[in-house]
């Protein structure tokens, strides 16, 4: 039955084709009412803790009011302009040579979207027309990795590995390959080191790269950290040997900082967090705190130079969004990052860290969970049905799901990913409110737990 409502749950919720909110709640829906700072309240006023800082993305939690002031602001002066015909607006200019100036590789110029997957599917696009524009037009395919996430529109949700997500949409676009889930917890060998288990990832890409034909390999995509799939950090010298062939063969690489952007890893971005070099680099969500929908996408000066003179050579360069730098979404992601240094949310995130993580770590005790790994304020917690031999649940118990409800019912909100538990939440969460968090969570595992024992006689490993 909880799968059931679940489901209902998620199609009324996307496809909103419910007729009046009784038959929504009838499903298990949650209609949330109001918000303040980590928590979010319901319309019968329950109060729930975000530990999921909504998808990833409320950074500043959920009652920032100088944001609300910004764009109020912006709406009176300026409430719409666009950035086409030589034509645009001084906040979009501002937020552009800000972004610029913090970004964590040498960058050219920005291209404003309005989500993440706006901006992924314009890096899509430009790496295309770069190859075009300097004669190497057989370099069309692009690597992800499974169960990376890098949107939802047809060519972002075809770079990404998440199955669910392309089947019987007749996806992913045939260019779209992808390499291994460098998932060390679930898929190392028996004995295989994380350095190991790295190497024999980035041979794999190497390999797949080599049958692909390396000629018409364009460009791989990766998040530092793997939100959608499932909160996973990666596994020692990972990023250092697959960025090794990615120069090997002339692949370009665009890091999705979507998730890990602003200080989610305990630092700026998660390309400082683990020594990347990008080609281009998205962003979105922390960069309005999700007060506004804005994202970002940064080029470096190779390829913006290519873009230069391809588009002369064309008449034109036919790319754009209407809402591409919107002024008040401009306003307000500037405001976000003064809050961002004014408030050290970076040193907030640094101090915080290591309770967060210790905490999820020692859950590791429980009888349901397997592994706990994060970084920064991102972790992922792994359920797992027998811990020495890393035998996941069968996927139709929905373990996950059962958990997830549990701690909703506790008064927490996270996510499951399969039998994967993901928190990310809100930066300005405190240490105390850290530790509400854990001890919510606890008793949804343990709700959980019970649960599992009575109706399909689990016994304590």
């Amino acid at each position: 039955m909880l799968a059931n409502s679940a489901h209902a749950r998620d199609i009324a919720y996307h496809v909103h084709q419910q007729t009046d909110l009784a038959s929504f709640r009838e499903t298990g829906g949650t209609l949330m009412a109001r918000g303040d700072g980590v928590y979010v309240y319901d319309e019968g006023g329950k109060k729930y803790l975000e530990a999921m800082a909504g998808l990833w993305c409320a950074s500043l939690g959920f009652s920032e009011k100088r944001l609300a002031e910004a764009a109020y602001k912006q709406m009176l002066q300026l409430p719409y302009y666009h950035t086409f015909f030589a034509k645009g607006h001084l906040p979009s200019v501002d937020l552009a040579e800000r972004l610029i100036g913090m970004a964590p590789a040498p960058m050219s110029k920005v291209l404003f979207q309005c989500s993440g997957s706006e901006a992924n599917d314009a890096a899509i696009k430009l790496v295309w027309y770069y190859h075009n524009a300097i004669g190497k037009p057989l370099k069309k395919k692009i690597i992800g990795r499974v169960r990376g996430y890098h949107g939802n529109t047809v060519a972002a949700v075809s770079v990404s590995g998440q199955p669910h997500m392309l089947t019987d949409f007749d996806l992913p676009l045939p260019m779209m390959k992808h390499t291994d889930n460098p998932h060390y917890y679930r898929f190392h060998h028996d004995g295989e080191t994380e350095e190991q288990f790295a190497t024999r990832m980035a041979q794999n890409l190497e390999n797949l790269i080599l049958d692909e034909g390396p000629d018409t390999v364009a460009a791989f995509f990766g998040e530092p950290v793997q939100g959608g799939g499932g909160a996973i950090t990666p596994p020692a010298t990972y990023w250092e040997k697959v960025q090794a062939v990615l120069r090997k063969y002339d692949i370009l690489f665009l890091a999705d900082e979507v998730i890990c952007g602003f200080g989610r890893t305990g630092n700026m971005w998660g390309s400082q967090t683990y020594n990347l070099q990008p080609d281009m680099v998205s962003c979105a969500k922390a960069l309005s705190a999700s007060y506004q929908p804005i994202s970002a996408l940064m080029i470096n000066d190779r390829i913006y130079q290519a873009m230069v003179a391809e588009s002369a050579k064309l008449g034109t360069f036919g790319h754009g969004f209407t809402y591409g730098g919107h002024p008040v979404a401009c306003a307000v992601a500037l405001e976000t990052l003064k809050i961002y240094a004014e408030r050290d949310i970076v040193g907030h995130v640094k101090q915080v860290s290591p309770g967060f993580l210790a905490g999820l770590k020692a859950l590791e005790e429980h009888p349901l969970v397997g592994n706990a790994r994060g970084v920064g304020l991102i972790a992922g917690v792994e359920l797992m049905a027998d811990k020495r031999t890393r035998e996941p649940f069968a996927p139709a118990m929905k373990v996950g799901n059962l958990v997830m409800d549990k701690c909703q019912e506790a008064g927490l909100v996270v996510r499951a990913i399969g039998d994967r538990i993901a928190f990310t939440p809100p930066l300005i969460i405190s240490a105390d409110e850290v530790q509400e968090m854990l001890r919510l969570f606890r008793q949804g595992l343990d709700a959980a737990w019970s649960v599992l024992r009575k109706d399909h006689g689990i016994a304590a490993q």
